[in-house]
């Protein structure tokens, strides 16, 4: 994926939360738009980079419990809020807990925060494999480069959970 809006997962507890970092750097060309002498990070970027977080929690926390990797799929986002904006080069610290957690969705609380002051907030629905790849090899290549991109943002990986 060319658009990977994390630097680094800190914390995942199968199931319960996960927790991690980002930081939009301040040369990106979107920037000299959004706003023309004063840029401010997108609100949809900024739900991307929560989606992807929650994204990788959800792949990791049913792979440990039912042994296959469901490729969540953002399907919908509720109580969406935009608090304050976030300026290119700021930490935002993303936090997403699970709500609900069933054998076709997820639901996931979400927050952006920088310096402890949530920024924006969401609750973001999941489907699993809405739809499915024809070719097993498909899928195999999509979630060898899922466990490889989870091994490169947290350092707690555990590879075992993943080759189950």
């Amino acid at each position: 994926m060319r658009w990977l809006f994390l630097d680094k997962i800190e914390e995942l507890v199968p199931g319960e939360h996960i927790r991690g970092h980002f930081t939009w750097p301040p040369e990106l060309e979107i920037f000299d738009d959004h706003f023309p002498e004063w840029p401010v990070v997108p609100g949809v970027l900024i739900m991307e980079a929560l989606a992807q977080l929650s994204g990788k929690g959800i792949g990791y926390s049913v792979r440990q419990q039912k042994s296959f990797w469901p490729f969540p799929i953002l399907s919908m986002m509720r109580k969406v809020k935009f608090r304050r904006f976030i300026k290119p080069g700021q930490q935002v610290d993303l936090y997403a807990e699970f709500v609900a957690l069933r054998d076709e969705s997820a639901v996931m609380r979400v927050r952006a925060s920088v310096d402890g002051t949530v920024m924006s907030q969401a609750e973001q629905v999941f489907v699993f494999n809405a739809v499915p790849f024809d070719d097993p090899s498909d899928s195999a290549r999509v979630e060898a480069a899922e466990g490889a991109e989870l091994a490169r943002l947290w350092t707690d990986f555990d590879p075992k959970v993943w080759q189950q």
